[in-house]
This record gives C-alpha cells, sequence and structure tokens, in this order.
C-alpha cells in the first residue's frame, strides 16, 4: 500500500511539472461517429446504410420487407426510422443475405418479422451461434414474396462466397440486392474464407442472365450488370494466372511476384486485399492441382 501511495504521488508531481510524456498526457483518440441513412433507390426499394455495410427495404401498403439487420444497434436505429416515416406499417419479412454475422446480427429487434433465408444458412445460424434469430422459412433454388402488391423474388445461384449467399430481385423495379459475392469495382474480401471459387464463378453467369438494371451491394456504390461481368472477369483472370503458376511449381511467394493485377489497381479494396486474393486462390487450386 506505501509503495502505491509513494507511486501515485511521483505520477501527480511529473504531472504538475510538465515532465510526463506525450503518450502519458494524450486522452484515448474517440471513435468516429457511426454513420446512418435511408436513400430511395427505386420505386419504394430503399437502402439503409450503417457505416460500410448496407441492407435495403421495400415498403408496401402492407407492410415492410426488410434484409439483413447488420447489428442490434443498426436494426433498432433502422426500426425508430421506419416507424417515424411509416408509422402504421411493421417490418413483416426479414430476408438474410447469407450467414454472416457482420451482415445478419441483431435480427431479435425485429419483433414481428418473419425471417427468411437459403436452407444452408439455418445449419450456421443455429450451430455457430450467430447473434439473431433462426430463419423460421428457408427454400433451396427459389422463393417469391408477395406483399402489398411487392413481389420479391429469392433466387440462390450456387455456392460462391458461401454456400447459401441469396439473391434478392424486385422485378418491377429491375433491381437486385446481393452481398459480398459480387463487388462493385472492388476485389475479393482477403483470402476468399468459406468461398467456392469455380462455383463462384458459374454463380455470376446465372446473375448476368437476370434481368436487372441496378445492382445493391452489401458494402460500397451502387453498379449495373456490367459490375457483375467485371467482377467475373477479375475472378477468372486471377484464377487463370494462380493455375498457371501452379502448374509450374513456383512456391506461394513466386506466384505472388508473378501474377499481375495491376489493371485493378483502382477497384476498392485492392491494396489491402489483392495480395490476399492470390494468396487465397493459391490455396484453393492446390486443393486439386499439383505439378507435373
Amino acid at each position: 500500500m506505501t509503495r502505491f501511495l509513494i507511486a501515485a504521488a511521483m505520477l501527480v508531481g511529473l504531472a504538475g511539472t510538465g515532465l510526463m510524456g506525450p503518450a502519458m498526457a494524450q486522452a484515448p483518440t474517440p471513435p468516429p461517429p457511426v454513420v446512418r441513412e435511408i436513400t430511395k433507390i427505386a420505386g419504394e426499394v430503399y437502402r439503409f446504410r450503417n457505416n460500410a455495410h448496407y441492407s435495403v427495404f421495400a415498403v408496401t401498403p402492407a407492410g415492410i420487407i426488410a434484409t439483413d439487420p447488420i447489428n442490434a444497434a443498426a436494426a433498432t436505429w433502422l426500426k425508430d426510422e421506419l416507424k417515424k416515416r411509416w408509422p402504421n406499417l411493421a417490418i413483416k419479412y426479414a430476408i438474410y443475405s447469407h450467414d454472416h454475422a457482420d451482415h445478419i446480427s441483431g435480427g431479435e429487434v425485429w419483433t414481428d418479422a418473419i425471417f427468411v433465408a437459403h436452407e444452408n444458412a439455418k445449419e450456421p445460424i443455429i450451430g455457430e451461434k450467430r447473434p439473431t434469430p433462426a430463419p423460421q422459412i428457408t427454400f433451396s433454388e427459389k422463393a417469391t414474396i408477395e406483399l402489398g402488391g411487392t413481389v420479391a423474388e429469392l433466387h440462390w445461384v450456387g455456392r460462391n462466397h458461401s454456400n447459401n449467399s441469396v439473391v434478392l430481385r424486385f422485378p418491377k423495379e429491375r433491381l437486385i440486392f446481393a452481398v459480398d459475392f459480387m463487388p462493385v469495382k472492388g476485389v475479393a474480401f482477403r483470402d476468399f474464407p468459406d468461398a467456392y471459387l469455380d462455383e463462384w464463378i458459374e454463380s455470376l453467369r446465372r446473375v448476368e442472365a437476370m434481368e436487372f438494371d441496378i445492382l445493391a451491394p452489401g458494402h460500397g456504390a451502387l453498379g449495373t450488370k456490367a459490375d457483375v461481368v467485371a467482377f467475373r472477369g477479375y475472378l477468372e483472370d486471377l484464377r487463370a494466372q494462380v493455375m498457371a503458376a501452379v502448374r509450374a511449381g513456383k512456391t506461394l511467394e513466386e506466384t505472388k511476384k508473378l501474377v499481375d493485377l495491376s489493371k485493378y489497381k483502382d477497384w476498392g479494396g485492392f491494396e489491402a486485399m489483392s495480395q490476399l486474393n492470390i494468396e487465397g486462390v493459391y490455396r484453393i487450386v492446390q486443393w486439386t492441382r499439383r505439378p507435373n
């Protein structure tokens, strides 16, 4: 106890004489404020932003069709904001884009909602204890929600960023919402965790065959079908270059030096993620390919 009091007295004395270093004197930097906003996309379909995460919702006379809650604080803010703007309407359906927690957490806030997801999402949501309700309705290939005259189609186009990613299409608005597997002018996430590369490319082809004009991704700016085509080209280019290096017996470090992705240098995440993308594809390719 005595030693503690002496040490405390010394600190007070140093503070009074200005001899404490800058690191000791500085207060911790507060976190940046959370950015939340709602913008109209087309018709009565809106986009909700919570910092770098986005979801969409459609307002109908019979209620609201919503998508990813993102987290409990975001879901609470959105619920309150919807009540201010449309006081007589509640969220009737909540659609999970896929099972990853950074997009679907916090659904317990939407107490009136029926939760919908692809059938492959239910097991990890329950088994990995996602902090959100398990889906009450699941589907395998395609499902349709009709509410207050609004039609929302749910499509499973195969495995890609996960094995349960959903494409939500609003036919009247010619708009789709999909998360993490077709970024707009951006590279893929890190080293392709939880991903199925070859099937991912095929799933993008299926999306390209759909009728839509607007792509609303889970991160970043709105896009078009051309952005889906461009991202498929990126994956095909990346896979081909890595495959050639692996077949030539190159190590991972040699492959990272050989693969040239410079044409995508202006895309989002390039500096942080492009080398990780190469590492991930190198790992995936090695599962099924060996050098001669």
